[in-house]
């Protein structure tokens, strides 16, 4: 299947569980406070999409998503090695943060890896610190990171796994979590870093 068929499939497939995510968290009548905020009428939900991990830093320690969210933070995941959606992706979010900066909100940038086999926390470090200061690299073992992306109903899957330099085909959308609530919206990459750094301060103020 084509990449980009693929890309696509896994894109509407996750618009469909946030869909379903939002009359959970939204049932009729009662109102979503973030409603203004979001570009369309797919919500998130706490309930279907994050949840618990556990994964390693950039540091080496073994940290919870408890650790890890402790404000409004922007979750990506993808790989070091990724040629080119992962660079632009942690690109754009690093300097939506900046903006953010600038404003005065203190919004974390997550990077999490699906490749336990090539991103170690000194990988992962490297990467991150050349992003934002602030960006935390997160990786782990197989089950570790197959668990987190199964909690966020991320998509990975390693091309020719016995190849040197193996290429991971992986979705690419950015999720918005806060520490009280959980899961809140997921953004396309499609998003400049001015929108969205304007949608994630409307769901900060919002909140």
């Amino acid at each position: 299947m084509p990449r980009s068929v693929l890309i696509a499939l896994v894109a509407g497939a996750a618009v469909l569980i946030a869909g379903a995510a939002a009359f959970l968290l939204f049932p009729k009548g009662q109102p979503d406070r973030f409603a203004q905020c979001r570009s369309g009428q797919v919500a998130g939900g706490a309930g279907q999409i994050g949840g618990p991990f556990t994964l390693v830093s950039e540091t080496g320690e073994t940290v919870t998503d408890e650790d890890v969210i402790t404000g409004p933070t922007l979750v990506y995941f993808g790989y070091t090695f990724c040629p080119d959606v992962c660079p632009l992706d942690t690109a754009r979010n690093a300097q939506a943060v900046y903006l953010l900066d600038e404003r005065g909100y203190d919004v974390t940038p997550v990077f999490i890896s699906v490749d336990s086999g090539r991103d170690t926390p000194a990988t992962m470090a490297e990467f991150t610190d050349y992003m934002h200061p602030r960006m935390l690299g997160l990786t782990g073992n197989a089950e570790q990171i197959k668990a987190a992306s199964r909690a966020y109903k991320t998509y990975y899957k390693i091309r020719d796994p016995e190849e040197e330099y193996y290429l991971i085909d992986h979705s690419t959308f950015t999720y918005l979590v806060f520490p009280e609530i959980g899961f809140v919206e997921f953004f396309r990459r499609d998003l400049t870093p001015e929108e969205l750094a304007d949608r994630v301060a409307c769901f900060v103020d919002a909140k």
